[in-house]
């Protein structure tokens, strides 16, 4: 199923579907959907847990590309109408953070499912300020059993 989200979804309902719970969210809209990508966002507020100096750091960058990976997976399962299993985090390669976000950017980042088998995924993760790359790489996640 392909679905464009006018606007983003609420950002209480994106928090629904993943398990994090505030202050460690970092994905509060959903955009776009299909079996094979996402595109998610986060802007950059001050009350923000990894927001440190004017910056969001490395560790928010890369907790918000894996969350945006548990948002597909949590989307995933709201449209079975199942309720969404927890994951983690298997590996991460070769991220690459070009630039760190500053106070109420708004990061999009675009999930690409490379290969997924038996609540393994392998995915590809970009991340953008204003259609700038700011960061990439590849992370591995697994469902737990």
């Amino acid at each position: 199923m392909n679905s464009t989200i006018d606007k983003g979804l609420d950002k209480d309902f994106v928090g629904s579907l993943i398990p994090q719970k505030f202050p460690f969210v970092m994905v509060d809209k959903l955009y776009s959907y299909t079996e094979t990508s996402l595109l998610s966002s986060f802007r950059i507020e001050e009350n923000a847990i990894f927001f440190q100096n004017g910056n969001l750091l490395e560790s928010g960058l890369i907790e918000h590309m894996a969350q945006s990976v548990a948002l597909h997976t949590g989307y995933q399962f709201y449209l079975k109408q199942e309720p969404a299993p927890t994951g983690y985090i298997g590996s991460i390669k070769e991220i690459q953070i070009k630039e760190l976000p500053k106070l109420n950017d708004e990061i999009q980042t675009t999930v690409s499912i490379l290969q997924e088998f038996g609540g393994i995924t392998l995915v590809d993760v970009v991340s953008k300020i204003n259609d700038v790359e700011i960061a990439k790489g590849q992370m591995k996640t697994v469902l737990a059993k």
